[in-house]
C-alpha cells in the first residue's frame, strides 16, 4: 500500500461495482486511503428516476439510496485498495446500524460521502464501515454498516 491517495474515476467504478443506471450512486472517489478511508462523490440530479415518485413537486433523494451510496464508495475503496478491478466483486448488506437522517438531498446538490473501515482485511469476508453523507459540510446522513466481500479468488 502507498502512502498516496488513489481515487477512481467513472470508468473505474464501473469495472469494480455490478450496479449500473439507475442503481449506480456513486460518480467518483476522489480519496482512496487503501482500504481504511475513502471520500465518494455524488451529483444529485432532477434526472434520477426516484425523483417521479419521492415526492412529486418535492424532490428528496431517499435515505436508503444515500445509505447505498456510501456502501458502494465503500465498496470502491476496497475494490481500489486490492485491486479487483474486471473481477466480479460482490459485495451483500448484512446490517445497517446506528441511522440517522440530518438534512434533506435534492436535485442540485453534491453528496460528499465519508468512509472508515471498521473491520476488515485483505482475504477477509466480513467488512463493517462507519460513513457520514454531507451536503456543503452539512451532515445528511451517517450510518455504520456491515457487508460480505464475496472477493474472487485468485
Amino acid at each position: 500500500m502507498s502512502d498516496a491517495l488513489q481515487s477512481a474515476d467513472i470508468q473505474l467504478i464501473q469495472r469494480i461495482l455490478p450496479h449500473r443506471y439507475p442503481f449506480l450512486l456513486v460518480d467518483r472517489v476522489v480519496e482512496i486511503d487503501g482500504y481504511q478511508s475513502a471520500k465518494g462523490l455524488k451529483n444529485v440530479t432532477m434526472n434520477e428516476p426516484h425523483f417521479q415518485g419521492h415526492f412529486p413537486g418535492n424532490p428528496i433523494m431517499p435515505g436508503v439510496t444515500i445509505v447505498e451510496a456510501m456502501a458502494q464508495t465503500a465498496a470502491v475503496m476496497v475494490g481500489v485498495a486490492l485491486d479487483l478491478a474486471d473481477k466480479d466483486l460482490g459485495v451483500y448488506f448484512m446490517a445497517i446500524d446506528k441511522c440517522k437522517f440530518r438534512r434533506m438531498v435534492v436535485p442540485g446538490d453534491v453528496l460528499e460521502m465519508r468512509l472508515t473501515t471498521t473491520r476488515g482485511k485483505p482475504g477477509g469476508k466480513v467488512w463493517k464501515f462507519a460513513g457520514v453523507a454531507t451536503v456543503e459540510g452539512e451532515m445528511a446522513a451517517e450510518a455504520e454498516f456491515t457487508a460480505m466481500m464475496d472477493l474472487p479468488t485468485a
